[in-house]
């Protein structure tokens, strides 16, 4: 953990963002108590609780009201004019202002099928637009970007047992399985992310077990400001050729896999 400095105790801003269909469940739980637990620390937190909104989750035309019916939809050019013109749907353009005005982001989700609930997949890919969280007219992927100065949070529900997403489980590694929103999302468009907060064997839960769950959740919320993110390579820093592969030698004698885009940790 990071000395705290006194910017980092200063009231922050975070959008929490939900996916889970029951209020009722575990992660509605997880979501409330977070919200609730930021909020008696003196910080402001908004919740898209995205399927009590109705998110729309498939992307298309109706995205970018401009693009003409008769033109093939690229949706990377189309989005980009979209997003610089300030003319994407509401709903896009509400979710972005709150990722414009958070300190960070936290996903609460479950693990569904190695990956997140498909809307909030969908959130994904219609808010993260090129021009907002990446393109052209941003600056280089993988670096202090157009997001950059933002912490994120992962806090995920698992079925599983946690030795099976351990180094020889079954699953494979709980870092590589989150890789494509630890790596391909958050650090992609500049934000810092954290290790995950995860509970195991989620789908029964006692009342001793969530208290604890609480207590653990809590620490690490209390830490979202001065916890060490995880130390991704940046693309800009040297470790990189023309190519974006690593170069030779820069990686620690024996990694191998997704770990070698992750600079040791002191």
């Amino acid at each position: 953990m990071n000395d705290t400095t006194a910017q980092d105790r200063q009231p922050k801003k975070i959008l929490l963002v939900s996916a889970h269909p029951e209020p009722r469940s575990l992660n509605a739980s997880l979501t409330t108590f977070a919200a609730d637990h930021l909020r008696a620390a003196g910080h402001e937190v908004r919740v898209s609780d995205l399927y009590a909104m109705k998110w729309k989750a498939v992307l298309d035309a109706d995205d970018f009201p401009d693009h003409p019916g008769d033109r093939r939809l690229d949706v990377m050019n189309a989005s980009e004019r979209a997003t610089l013109a300030g003319r994407l749907a509401p709903d896009i353009a509400a979710e972005q202002e709150k990722v414009r005005w958070s300190d960070a982001v936290i996903l609460q989700f479950p693990l569904w099928w190695f990956s997140t609930p498909a809307i909030l997949k969908g959130w994904i890919e219609r808010v993260f637009t090129s021009g907002f969280g990446y393109g052209p007219a941003l600056p280089p992927p993988y670096s202090e970007n157009t997001l950059g100065g933002r912490r994120a949070l992962v806090s995920v529900t698992a079925g599983a047992r946690a030795s099976a997403f351990s180094d020889r489980g079954i699953h494979g590694e709980l870092a590589d399985v989150l890789h494509p929103l630890q790596h391909g999302l958050f650090w992609f468009t500049g934000m810092a992310p954290l290790d995950p907060f995860v509970m195991y064997d989620a789908n029964e839960v006692s009342e001793e077990e969530f208290a604890a769950a609480k207590l653990a959740y809590g620490q690490r919320l209390d830490g979202l400001f001065t916890d060490e993110p995880v130390p991704y390579r940046t693309l800009v820093g040297g470790d990189y050729g023309r190519d974006m592969r690593l170069l030779p030698g820069v990686e620690a004698p024996g990694t191998s896999g997704l770990g070698l885009h992750v600079r040791p940790r002191g």
